[in-house]
């Protein structure tokens, strides 16, 4: 009698007889939509990550410039304050 049926604890751990219920194969089913979550989310995150790398090329092309354009205005502010410095100096 033992040996022509699985005990209890066979067909309720993990991995069993399958009822028709889903009890049996409710491991592959998990199985199956976890695989499938992990690529969504894989790809929704190659997705964010290369607009995240667009977006600090961006930002990084801006700061450029505009770092440009300070340099630029302090090294025009500094010359015009030596040139009105000489003008009132040598009167």
């Amino acid at each position: 009698m033992g040996s022509e049926a699985p005990s209890w604890a066979d067909q309720w751990s993990t991995g069993g007889m399958d009822d028709g219920y889903g009890r049996g194969s409710s491991t592959n089913s998990k199985e199956n939509k976890t695989a499938n979550l992990k690529a969504a989310t894989a790809a929704r995150l190659g997705k964010a990550k290369s607009a995240a790398v667009a977006g600090a090329h961006h930002a990084k092309t801006a700061a450029k410039a505009g770092a440009q354009k300070v340099k630029s205005g302090t090294s025009t502010g500094i010359s015009w304050i030596k040139k009105q410095y000489h003008k009132r100096s040598s009167k």
